[in-house]
């Protein structure tokens, strides 16, 4: 039987101008439900001390905080942080947001310490032997499980799939020293943030998302999508076949080969559903589907659909929803 209290390491990602990514919640709320969370923290001095904090009211009833230099190596000391951290804490499981930083972050991890690696990870549980990974897999098709057989399960977890939250805690803050290792890395010289001037949530882990497909028609059609999405204070995202039909950036794109999301709530407005875009949204929590084609996939996983057309749904749509408002 193993230890329900046992140490459930995090990563918790922390953006060059301080601040803890929203990633931190769901992490936190999934390591509370198998064990203990201690968080760790990565960033310049200046900083550390704030999110350290966050850390805490996300949930984590340790922090472990580990010093980043400016123009340190991109992803070599975060690693080096992991092994010392899991050297200190003896995790039961280690969780990591499967952002791009936190795949590479992982992958180099679990090589390095002969850990198993599980990838793009739904949600998390316990068993008599110790912590299980949840997937979804061939575009949702397929749920399946996963288990370290020896060591330690290192888990990348899927942005927005973790609803449980943490309780706040009492920070316990421990400066964690860290031995150097050398590994060859890339080096940031200098960077530039990009400032997008947008109320929009962000769509990789927004709790609601509404996305267009070819069924829009066009780029200036579109806005019909964005409407919604402004009038239910969503993301907006899109389908690969409107991407390429230049209706929106690729940035927008949902599936297999863009962003993969898991909201509460999934609009697919014009969307057909090749398996290829459902890779990318089928574990939302409720999927609403507006398509006039009734034979369309997407109201295979629907759990709501309406046959009929866009242009006069969603329309009707942003006006009930803004008389609920008023």
């Amino acid at each position: 039987m193993t230890d329900s209290s046992a140490p459930i390491l995090v990563l918790v990602e922390v953006s060059p101008a301080g601040t803890v990514l929203p990633s931190a919640a769901g992490l936190l709320g999934a390591a509370a439900g198998i064990g203990t969370p201690v968080a760790l923290v990565v960033a310049p001095a200046a900083v550390s001390a704030a999110a350290a904090e966050r850390a805490a009211e996300l949930g984590a009833a340790r922090v472990l905080v580990a010093d980043r230099p400016a123009g340190s190596p991109l992803l070599a000391p975060v690693v080096d942080a992991l092994a010392a951290a899991a050297a200190s804490v003896s995790p039961d499981a280690v969780l990591i947001s499967s952002s791009s930083e936190g795949r590479d972050i992982a992958a180099r991890f679990a090589v390095r310490s002969g850990a198993a690696l599980a990838v793009d990870v739904v949600s998390v549980s316990r068993d008599e032997e110790g912590p299980v990974a949840h997937h979804s897999v061939y575009g949702g098709a397929y749920l399946v499980d996963s288990a370290a057989t020896s060591g330690t399960l290192v888990a990348t977890v899927r942005q927005g799939a973790i609803e449980a939250r943490a309780a706040a805690q009492t920070p316990s803050i421990e400066q964690l020293d860290v031995t150097p290792s050398g590994k060859r890395d890339v080096e940031v010289v200098d960077y530039q943030a990009t400032v997008t001037a947008s109320d929009r949530p962000e769509l990789r882990g927004a709790k609601t998302v509404v996305s267009g497909g070819r069924g829009v028609g066009s780029a200036e059609n579109f806005a019909l999508v964005e409407q919604l999405a402004d009038a239910l204070g969503a993301a907006v995202g899109a389908s690969r076949a409107a991407v390429d039909a230049g209706y929106v950036p690729a940035s927008y794109q949902v599936g297999q080969t863009g962003v993969t999301v898991s909201p509460r709530l999934y609009i697919a407005v014009g969307i057909s559903g090749a398996i290829q875009h459902r890779a990318g949204m089928q574990t939302a929590k409720t999927i609403v589907a507006i398509n006039k084609d009734a034979d369309a996939p997407i109201f295979e996983i629907a759990d709501f659909g309406v046959v009929g057309d866009l242009f006069t749904v969603v329309p009707q749509l942003i006006d009930a929803i803004s008389a609920k408002k008023d």
